[in-house]
């Protein structure tokens, strides 16, 4: 147990911990807020993240529940410049539907090392790690949520993805979890306020 005033090294649901040690080269800024105003790519898991992991398969037909407010999340983030991707070992034609949906800007639904997909993805688009904010909720993230700027696991992910975060959201996954990371970036960057003035006009 931390004392009064110490931050545990371990991120707490809606909470962050000091920077983890890196190379130079991958160097994490001293504060999380200072991280996420440098954010341009967001990307994320989908089942667990996006939905809350469940799947409903009858006959041929696969249905998966989304979250809104996640989604009109992502079309905010999108209208401030802020690209954003899926990446998902589970090809599905409801995830493709609903990235269609969003507009969301790439979609990878693919076996192998999600490492590998993203590298190909900072190629095409010129971005660093350091730009990109990944959120997962599984084992099979571990890789990415070591390399990327800002490490964001769900609440209800596994012990081993949120020991890895830099940040655990208050919401599990398909309930909230990506709007509450995408509140937290446009905040950082001055951008939040004025899209909720916005919409009083």
């Amino acid at each position: 147990m931390p004392r009064a005033g110490v931050e545990s090294r371990k991120p707490r649901a809606g909470g962050h911990r000091p920077a983890r040690r890196r190379s130079a080269a991958r160097a994490r800024p001293a504060t999380l807020d200072a991280a996420l105003k440098r954010i341009r790519l967001f990307l994320c898991d989908v089942d667990g993240v996006l939905t809350d992991g469940s799947v409903f398969i009858g006959g041929e037909q696969e249905i998966k529940q989304f979250n809104i407010r996640d989604g009109l999340g992502l079309v905010r983030l999108r209208g401030e410049g802020i690209k954003s991707g899926w990446i998902s070992g589970r090809p599905s034609a409801a995830t493709a539907r609903r990235a269609r949906e969003l507009k969301i800007d790439f979609l990878r639904q693919e076996k192998g090392s999600k490492v590998c997909v993203v590298e190909r993805l900072l190629a095409q688009t010129g971005f660093g790690w350091e730009e990109v904010c990944y959120v997962g909720d599984d084992i099979v993230d571990l890789g990415v949520l070591e390399r990327a700027g800002v490490a964001v696991a769900v609440a209800n992910g596994v012990a081993e993805a949120r020991a890895a975060a830099d940040y655990v959201t208050r919401t599990d996954g398909g309930h909230g979890a990506v709007r509450e990371v995408v509140e937290l970036i446009l905040k950082a960057q001055n951008k939040w306020r004025r899209i909720v003035k916005a919409c009083t006009v």
